[in-house]
């Protein structure tokens, strides 16, 4: 926020009122009678002080107009890091970020820090003249057309869920990549994640029903129940089996038409898995993919002895999928700031941002590119021994 301090224009002094004794002040009387005073200029501005102030308040009405004018541009700029070893307050206490239940836990050193983007811009978050020239002279940070950036036909409630959305996905995605990592047997389903108000089948559907058939097909992941849509015109009913709270049932559900005139049920698909343990990430108030593979890395030391990083500060950033896979993602240039400023050595970047890497890296930073969990894994364990040399860079 700024603070548009006005200064005084100048204050003036009254002369001192004339005695009304005949006298000349303290002094006594003067022989010459009273005196009539004269000279100054009787308060008025020169010609000087009138540039002054010209100069002043055009430049007032300046300020305050650049920062009524609201822009089109969506502002990048490095977010704080957060170490997924590490505790976050929640209701007056500081909590550890990940919790384990169900399974032996161990303590973990060091950092694992998953890197966040600030974007102003976006719905309900406008950008004045003053942002967009503060962002253009520094290096660290993005000014991108806001349409690049948001879909121009959501809302800030909307923009909200939909990162809530994909940060909840990202965690039951780590959740399962790092106890399949120790060995534990972690079964997945398709199910319904969010549900569009445009949807016509948000009086059948709930979020949380798995998918377990879409007309004939049975369903396996997400892309399954994409292409039996297909089978159905756009508008008719389809029929499905999904199973909630434990029990199967049949239901017709209305399609709308989605994108490309394909046949859509207005929803969002995810995965369900059935954990052997109970396993919380509190994130705070961050959304978004992106923290997946910290994340993943982050469980996986606390569910194995010993400290996976050698008490090294580790950032990084990526999505993570079911079968283990680092995906790209938005902002990487101001993940890598972010990251050094938070006081990172070392950094894993998904290989598909190689490209925007390259170029962009902090002084004292060293950047390794990942692509799955195991690559990530194993250079987390190359630099707690101090052994990178054969580790690929971008």
């Amino acid at each position: 926020m700024r603070t548009i301090r006005r200064m005084p224009a100048g204050q003036v002094v009254p002369e001192a009122p004339a005695p009304t004794d005949g006298s000349n002040g303290p002094g006594g009387p003067d022989a010459s009678g009273p005196v009539t005073q004269t000279g100054g200029d009787g308060g008025r501005l020169t010609r000087g002080n009138k540039i002054v102030l010209g100069v002043f308040f055009a430049f007032l009405v300046i300020l305050v107009v650049g920062s009524l004018v609201h822009l089109p541009y969506a502002i990048m700029s490095p977010g704080p890091i957060v170490n997924t070893l590490g505790k976050q307050p929640s209701n007056g206490k500081d909590v550890p970020l990940i919790r384990v239940e169900g399974l032996p836990s161990y303590p973990a050193e060091g950092s694992l820090d998953f890197t966040t983007v600030r974007v102003e811009g976006g719905p309900g978050y406008p950008v004045d003249v003053w942002d967009v020239l503060q962002a253009w002279i520094d290096p660290a940070r993005d000014v991108l057309p806001v349409d690049e950036v948001f879909d121009p036909s959501v809302t800030e409630q909307q923009v909200a869920e939909e990162n809530a959305v994909q940060m909840a996905g990202s965690q039951e995605e780590a959740t399962a990549v790092a106890l399949r990592a120790i060995g534990k047997t972690v079964p997945a389903h398709v199910a319904i994640a969010q549900i569009a108000p445009a949807s016509k089948a948000k009086d059948v559907l709930k979020v949380g029903d798995r998918l377990v058939k879409v007309g004939a097909t049975t369903i396996t992941s997400p892309q399954d129940a994409r292409e039996a849509l297909q089978e159905v015109t756009a508008g008719d009913t389809v029929t499905m089996v999904i199973e909630r709270g434990g029990k199967t049932s049949t239901v017709k559900v209305p399609t709308i038409t989605g994108q490309n005139g394909r046949t859509a049920l207005g929803v969002v698909l995810g995965l369900d898995h059935d954990f052997p343990a109970k396993i919380t990430i509190d994130a705070g108030s961050v959304g978004g993919p992106s923290a997946g593979l910290m994340f993943s890395l982050g469980i996986y030391d606390k569910l194995t002895p010993g400290s996976l990083t050698g008490e090294r500060n580790i950032a990084g950033t990526g999505t993570i999928s079911d079968d283990g896979t680092v995906g790209p993602i938005g902002g990487i240039r101001q993940k890598l700031a972010g990251a050094r400023g938070g006081g990172a050595d070392y950094f894993l970047a998904p290989a598909d941002n190689c490209n925007e890497v390259v170029g962009n890296i902090p002084d004292g930073l060293e950047v390794f590119k990942v692509t799955s969990f195991d690559d990530a894994k194993t250079a987390v364990e190359s630099i707690a021994a101090g052994k990178t040399g054969s580790l690929p860079r971008c």
